[in-house]
C-alpha cells in the first residue's frame, strides 16, 4: 500500500510541475520579431524601412501592448547575399532569442533562411521573396507565404498577355532563385495557353545596363519580352527598353513583377500600358485606404505602401491575434504554425482566407493596367483593376505540389 501511495504522491507531483511548466508558458507575453530585407539597394522601396512601419503598425493594432505584453520588433540588412541574411538571422535566433523572421524579399535570400528557421524551431513569415518553392518543393513547417508568388504571377499575367495574342515570348531574367523560378512558371503558363518561348537571356541582380540584354531581346522578333525581375532591375530595364524603342517597334514589355513604387519612379508617361498582378492595392477598397493613409503618415517619403509591405503588417496581425489566442507565447515555431494554419486569417488588407498545410496564405489576386497620365486622379492613382482572380485559380493546386508536408 506504501508503494501504491508513493506512486501517486509522484504522480501528484509530476502533474502539479507540468501544470506549473503550462502556465508559465501560458503566461509568457514577450515576443521578437525581426523583419529581414534590403534597407538600402534595389528592393529598398518594395519592403526596406517601410516594411518595419507596417510590422509596429500591426503591434499598435492587435492591441497587446495595453495588456501587458511586451513585443519587440528588429531590423536587418541581408544586402541580397544569403550568406549575410543567414549570417544575420542566426544572430538573431541564438542572442536576442527573436521569435519571428518576416518580409525576406530575394527568393535567394528567403530559402537559406527558412532553412535555418527551421532547424531552429522559429518561424518565418514570408511576404517579399517571390518563389512558390517557398510552399512546394522547399515547404516547411515553420514557414508561410502571406503574399503572392512566381505561381500567381504566371497565371495572372503570363496568361492574360498570352491569350489576348501575345503567344511569342523573350525573357529577361535575373540571375538568382526569383528570377528562375519566375520564368520557370510563367513558361509553363504560356506553353499550356498554346504560345512559345524564344529565347532568355540571364542578367546579374542590381544590373545598371541593360542594352546588351535589350538588343537579343529585341532581335528575337518576340511578341512579348517578359521581364522576370523586379525593383530597380525592372524600373532600369523597362525605362532602357523606351530609349530603344522597343514598345514603339512593336513588342510589348511584360513586368511579370511590378509594384506601386516602381510605377512611381518610372511616372505614368513612362509605365502606361504596363499589366501586372498583384494581390494587394491601397485603392481597393474602403480598409484599404484607411489602412494606406495611416500608412503613408508614417512611411518614408509619405509613400503608398506596397503588397509587399502590407503583406508584412497581415503577418504579424495573424501570428500576434493567434499567440493571444494560445494566452502567451510557447516559443515553439512549429507548433505556433501549426496553429497559424488551423486559424482563419483576416484583416482589412487582404480580407478572410485560409492558409493552406503547405504554407499558402489564398488570397485573391488582381490584373491590374496602369493609367495613361491623364486617368490619373492625383498622386499614387495609378491602377486601373483589369480582372479579379480567384485564389484557387492562382495558388499550385495541392494535388500537384511537391510539398513534402502534403500527405499524397
Amino acid at each position: 500500500m506504501r508503494t501504491i501511495v508513493t506512486r501517486c504522491g509522484a504522480v501528484a507531483i509530476l502533474l502539479a510541475a507540468l501544470s506549473a511548466t503550462t502556465s508559465a508558458i501560458a503566461q509568457d507575453k514577450t515576443v521578437k520579431i525581426g523583419v529581414l530585407n534590403d534597407m538600402s539597394s534595389l528592393y529598398a522601396d518594395i519592403g526596406g524601412p517601410n516594411s518595419v512601419v507596417a510590422a509596429k503598425m500591426a503591434v499598435e493594432d492587435s492591441g497587446l501592448l495595453a495588456k501587458g505584453w511586451k513585443i519587440d520588433v528588429l531590423a536587418g540588412d541581408h544586402q541580397n547575399k544569403p550568406d549575410v541574411g543567414v549570417n544575420v538571422a542566426r544572430q538573431w535566433i541564438d542572442v536576442d532569442k527573436v521569435d519571428m523572421i518576416t518580409d525576406t524579399p530575394n527568393s535567394g535570400v528567403a530559402l537559406a533562411v527558412s532553412n535555418l528557421v527551421r532547424e531552429k524551431n522559429i518561424i518565418m513569415l514570408n511576404s517579399g521573396a517571390a518563389t512558390a518553392d517557398l510552399t512546394g518543393k522547399a515547404c516547411s513547417p515553420n514557414t508561410l507565404s502571406f503574399t503572392y508568388d512566381t505561381y500567381m504571377l504566371a497565371n495572372g499575367t503570363s496568361k492574360a498577355l498570352t491569350k489576348a495574342g501575345g503567344d511569342t515570348w523573350f525573357f529577361l531574367t535575373a540571375d538568382y532563385a526569383f528570377g528562375h523560378a519566375m520564368e520557370r512558371d510563367a513558361t509553363a503558363v504560356i506553353t499550356a495557353n498554346g504560345g512559345k518561348v524564344l529565347g532568355g537571356v540571364k542578367h546579374p541582380i542590381n544590373t545598371a545596363d541593360f542594352s546588351s540584354f535589350l538588343l537579343q531581346a529585341q532581335a528575337s522578333k518576340a511578341k512579348v519580352i517578359g521581364l522576370a525581375n523586379a525593383g530597380g532591375d525592372t524600373t532600369n530595364a523597362i525605362k532602357q527598353a523606351a530609349e530603344f524603342g522597343i514598345v514603339s517597334g512593336g513588342q510589348k514589355l511584360a513586368a511579370l513583377l511590378l509594384f506601386i513604387n516602381d510605377v512611381h519612379a518610372l511616372g505614368l508617361k513612362t509605365a502606361h500600358g504596363l499589366n501586372f498582378t498583384e494581390s494587394f492595392y491601397w485603392d481597393l477598397n474602403d480598409k484599404t485606404r484607411a489602412w494606406s493613409k495611416r500608412f503613408s503618415e508614417k512611411a518614408s517619403k509619405n509613400a503608398r505602401p506596397s503588397m509587399t509591405q502590407a503583406g508584412v503588417y497581415a503577418a504579424v496581425r495573424h501570428y500576434l491575434k493567434v499567440l493571444e489566442a494560445m494566452g502567451g507565447n510557447p516559443h515553439d515555431g512549429a507548433k505556433v504554425v501549426a496553429k497559424m494554419k488551423a486559424t482563419v486569417a483576416e484583416d482589412d488588407l487582404f480580407g478572410k482566407s485560409e492558409i493552406r498545410a503547405d504554407g499558402r496564405r489564398m488570397v485573391p489576386a488582381y490584373l491590374f493596367e496602369v493609367k495613361k497620365p491623364e486617368e490619373s486622379k492625383g498622386p499614387w492613382d495609378y491602377y486601373k483593376l483589369i480582372a479579379t482572380l480567384d485564389p484557387k485559380d492562382v495558388a499550385v493546386p495541392l494535388d500537384k505540389n511537391p510539398c513534402p508536408l502534403l500527405k499524397k
